[in-house]
């Protein structure tokens, strides 16, 4: 059972704030859970590397994920 998803993009350009609560409301429903239970943070790369030049985009996420009662 995923408890928690954390994301954290980095990217120069566009900038996530405008587009935050919409990704976490869709990250949320295809994972099943509340979008309270997802975070979504941005950063850059100081113009360094192929995000830096504007070429790509990198998206890094871990998940808490809990195993039910039942399991010894």
């Amino acid at each position: 059972m995923i408890a928690h998803l954390d994301v954290t993009m980095v990217c120069e350009a566009p900038r996530v704030s405008p587009y935050r609560d919409a990704m976490r409301e869709r990250i949320a429903a295809i994972a099943g859970i509340s979008s309270s239970r997802v975070g979504i943070k941005a950063t850059t790369s100081e113009k360094m590397g192929f995000t830096g030049r504007g070429e790509g985009i990198v998206a890094m996420a871990t998940a808490t994920v809990r195993l039910p009662w039942s399991v010894a």
